[in-house]
């Protein structure tokens, strides 16, 4: 799974932005949950979702100014 590019989002509106983080949190608490229960995750995928979260919420800020 590639890092998306911030390219891709400027196309997105403020209410798929909304969405989009709040699916990636939810994302991420699953993830937690997995790791915490031993199940078997791919690590990396921490660092892809907290990047895309990250992504989204500058984009966001950016917006709002």
């Amino acid at each position: 799974m590639a890092l998306s590019k911030m390219a891709d989002l400027q196309s997105l509106s403020a209410a798929e932005v909304d969405s989009k983080v709040q699916e990636l949190k939810k994302k991420l608490f699953d993830l937690r949950f997995q790791q915490a229960t031993k199940e078997e995750i791919q690590p990396h995928q921490f660092k892809h979702i907290r990047h895309q979260i990250a992504q989204l919420m500058t984009l966001k800020q950016q917006r709002q100014s």
